[in-house]
């Protein structure tokens, strides 16, 4: 008797639903269960190498054992964080409601939720169709999904390593085409902004499709797809192992502990002296609640680059999905004044060679031109309108 009864508590037991988050580019910090059918799930966020900045802004976790038809409460907790020294209530609210995919390949936004900025807190309730299902802050887009990108192209674009991460990965450079004008983009600096992936896995494949012969004779684009693959792994926001932010220490130079930075201007350092040009630099990221283009840095440039920056913001804006917050705008020399340590690349790189170089942010909240919160097939169009756009800015 004593037997059947652990029989049928251990049964049980192995029935409740759970939570996990170990695997590629999961995150949570932890779980406390409330009730049978309520967590609180805390974000695990990330801070610099000060132990500064912190930033929540990814989780990514799956959900086993669920009662089909049967509601689940799960609250998001642990949100406030720190953004350029200045205290923020976080990444998660109203605007940016989670993504859930019962087959972990099809995300949508999950409709019944309720944000709390007092404490703050997001509370999502789920009525599951499947036992199993997955939930995130946008749809992922892991090293996985880039190697099948790699696999699907083959020997149509040529890949050298320029380096390794903290943790040993291989950073790649794809090139892809031949023409007079050249390109060179950075996608997913930061690991939480996973449409920046898929905007480059658009991109790609438009130029590597019939479609795409003019735009490859046109221009020579020199692509970095995944710029911190240990973060993506990690389910990391936007620092190294060490704490470093691959798009904020980009005029430090000799640090040990930043490999990704160092590899990535050393490509574009050997290429200049290699006697050849970079029309344009351009590195995409996500936010929440913006969409921006800030062009070259004017002090000391002379606004030599203002037709180009120009040109591109209004293409963006007239031919793709594109929809500015803000006018173009030419950012300062640091994005922390007097503070070393705080540049983009974009700042970095036009301070080291003088390039025509732009920082992109694309919202994950609702888009004007869609109507709705954009997901992985909007991202996707995005990436060809893009590869349009830059080769009509460029003089196609």
């Amino acid at each position: 008797m004593i037997r059947l009864f652990l029989l049928i508590s251990a049964v049980a037991i192995a029935a409740e639903p759970r939570i996990t988050w170990k695997f590629d580019g999961g995150s949570l910090g932890r779980v406390e269960r409330v009730a049978a059918d309520h967590w609180r799930a805390h974000l695990a966020g990330e801070s610099d190498q000060d132990g500064r900045n912190r930033q929540a802004n990814w989780y990514s976790f799956q959900v086993d054992g669920a009662a089909v038809g049967k509601p689940l409460t799960i609250d998001l907790v642990s949100l406030p964080g720190e953004y350029n020294y200045k205290p923020n209530r976080g990444a998660v609210t109203a605007d940016t409601p989670p993504v859930i995919s019962f087959d972990n390949k099809t995300w949508a936004h999950v409709e019944t939720f309720a944000y709390d900025a007092g404490e703050p807190r997001m509370r999502l309730t789920i009525t599951p169709t499947a036992a199993r299902f997955w939930i995130a802050h946008v749809p992922p887009y892991t090293n996985v999904h880039l190697k099948a990108l790699r696999e699907w192209a083959g020997g149509r674009l040529t890949e050298e390593v320029v380096g390794k991460t903290a943790d040993g990965r291989p950073i790649p450079l794809w090139t892809i085409g031949t023409g007079e004008k050249v390109a060179w983009l950075f996608f997913r600096q930061h690991s939480w902004e996973a449409g920046s992936s898929w905007v480059g896995e658009g991109l790609v494949r438009h130029l590597l499709s019939p479609e795409g012969a003019g735009l490859r004779a046109a221009v020579t684009w020199k692509i970095f797809p995944m710029c911190d693959p240990d973060g993506v792994y990690r389910g990391g926001v936007r620092f190294n192992k060490f704490g470093y932010d691959l798009n904020r220490n980009w005029d430090v130079n000799g640090v040990a502990k930043m490999p990704e930075i160092t590899a990535q201007r050393g490509a574009v350092r050997k290429w200049l002296e290699g006697g050849r040009k970079i029309d344009v630099l351009f590195s995409l990221h996500n936010t929440e609640t913006s969409e921006y283009l800030e062009g070259t840095p004017e002090n000391g440039g002379g606004g030599r680059h203002r037709e180009l920056a120009e040109r591109l913001f209004g293409l963006l804006e007239k031919e793709t999905s594109f929809a500015p917050t803000r006018p173009l705008f030419y950012s300062e020399t640091s994005t922390t004044a007097g503070m070393a340590g705080r540049m983009t690349v974009s700042q970095g790189l036009y301070r080291d060679f003088g390039l025509a170089t732009f920082i992109m942010e694309q919202r994950i909240s609702v888009q004007p031109k869609y109507g709705r919160k954009p997901l992985v097939a909007d991202r996707l169009r995005f990436g060809r309108e893009l590869a349009e756009v830059f080769a009509k800015a460029l003089g196609r």
